[in-house]
């Protein structure tokens, strides 16, 4: 039996109200705008749900792809045949009954999130505000901008490990690091909610680092292409896009995409680039940056295959 169909029978018995789309096309949920037909897509409206999907999925012999925003995310142009859960549905945010805490489903935006602890006067996330993603994909990669990383303010996370069941994992557990955490060796974990540990303070002053942050973004970035944002990792002792001026690389286009002339750390899709593209692009920046400087880049896309 096809997974699909075993899949669908499973959808119909036992979870008849999330809604299934069949052959989604994944390039409207990434920020690239590309990516082919999902065989499956679920849109869970919390926790419970999210943990049976998945459940299901590997019952019916396929894996799940867990997305959010798809804001870090390159898919190929064929799809891919696989379940495709999308986390906006996990959306509670709400204060922690500890001082200072907040608690956020991994569906909620980091721009939402910043929004809600300026409201109530907590310090911490203003960083946040401008990234594109979700607060379970931020985790996932620590993602940072500004000084701030989301290691700096995560004080744990209640994620589903599907051999084990959910667990609630602290701060040390996750093991932060650049770009990295706990959750980039174990991709079969899900996110299902974050805590968050800020600290009193003014929130006009708050929002003041909040604009001053996003005009910073807005004069220095290509937030007018589709983009995944910064698509290297930072090598040690240098900056992606740094290397890449240096390079002359600054406008170098495959197809529809092109590395931005704003800021040669991001690679943008000027309108009908593929997969293929980016691809090609990433793979001549990669050769001539490290024919001319020695360094290797390391793209921070998460790359579909």
């Amino acid at each position: 039996m096809d997974w699909a169909t075993g899949f669908d029978q499973r959808i119909a018995e036992y979870l008849p109200d999330v809604r299934i789309a069949a052959e989604e096309p994944m390039a409207g949920h990434t920020s690239f705008r590309i990516g082919g037909p999902a065989r499956r897509m679920a849109f869970p409206e919390n926790g419970e749900q999210l943990v049976l999907l998945v459940e299901f999925s590997k019952e019916a012999g396929t894996k799940p792809l867990v997305i959010g925003n798809g804001s870090n995310l390159l898919v190929p142009d064929e799809g891919v045949d696989r379940l495709v859960i999308q986390t906006s549905g996990l959306n509670r945010l709400e204060l922690g009954e500890e001082a200072g805490s907040i608690l956020a489903g991994a569906g909620v935006p980091l721009a939402k999130l910043a929004d809600f602890a300026a409201k109530h006067g907590l310090t911490g996330v203003e960083f946040a505000h401008g990234i594109p993603g979700t607060v379970g994909g931020a985790v996932c990669m620590n993602a940072g901008a500004y000084g701030g990383e989301m290691g700096q303010v995560v004080a744990g996370v209640s994620a589903l490990f599907p051999d084990e069941g959910i667990r609630v994992l602290s701060n040390e557990a996750l093991r932060f690091g650049y770009r990295h955490s706990l959750f980039s060796d174990r991709p079969e974990a899900v996110i299902l909610q974050a805590a968050f540990r800020l600290s009193p303070g003014d929130p006009e002053a708050i929002r003041a680092r909040m604009r001053e942050l996003l005009q910073k973004r807005r004069a220095s970035q290509p937030l007018e292409y589709a983009s995944a944002g910064s698509t290297f990792k930072r090598p040690e002792g240098h900056y992606a896009g740094t290397l890449i001026e240096r390079c002359d690389l600054k406008g170098l286009t495959v197809g529809g995409a092109q590395v931005s002339e704003k800021h040669a750390g991001f690679v943008i899709n000027r309108g009908g680039g593929t997969f293929s593209d980016v691809m090609e692009l990433i793979s001549k920046v990669q050769e001539q940056v490290f024919q001319k400087t020695g360094v290797r880049l390391e793209p921070e896309v998460r790359i579909l295959h």
